[in-house]
């Protein structure tokens, strides 16, 4: 049975987010444990031309809700943006989580030939549902995720592999 493209998508999805939701409480934890301002670590980043903790979560979130949506035909919720802490991070997360299990699999399923153009800065994107799915948003997700994991990470939070990859 070839896999469906929700069953390729969605749980992909779901699963990096909860896994982000995990970081991020690691990293709220050991700020807690060693009373650092915690918004060092939201605004942290480990390279000043690259985006901070902050703006990596709302686009790791913001590329599954995107995916979902332009894949399924379901307008996205819009987030503002505006998060400045752990809390409202996880709460953006769990926003994002609720809306990718509302979608109904029959929206997502049988879109692997659907056409998917965007616009990313200044290039115009076009894409097949299927690739799509495994050339841009997957990669991007897991991308997004890696680097709030690699920020936390730098800054000692005790992470490891399985706070990224998750458990079975």
């Amino acid at each position: 049975m070839p896999l469906s493209m929700h069953c390729a998508s969605i749980p992909y999805f779901v699963r990096a987010l909860n896994n982000l939701s995990v970081i991020l409480k690691k990293g709220a934890a050991h700020a807690g444990e060693y009373d650092i301002d915690p918004s060092i670590f939201v605004a942290g980043r480990l390279f000043p031309d690259m985006f901070p903790l902050s703006r990596q979560v709302q686009i790791a979130c913001d590329v599954s809700k995107g995916a979902a949506a332009r894949i399924s035909g379901i307008e996205a919720p819009s987030f503002e943006d505006n998060e400045s802490s752990f809390e409202e991070l996880l709460a953006r997360i769990s926003k994002t989580i609720d809306f990718l299990n509302s979608l109904p699999a029959d929206k997502i399923n049988g879109t692997e030939a659907k056409e998917i153009k965007f616009q990313a800065g200044p290039y115009e994107l076009d894409f097949t549902g299927a690739t799509y799915l495994s050339m841009w948003a997957l990669p991007n997700i897991y991308f997004h995720v890696t680097t709030t994991y690699n920020i936390l990470r730098h800054n000692g939070v005790a992470l490891a592999k399985l706070d990224y990859v998750g458990t079975p």
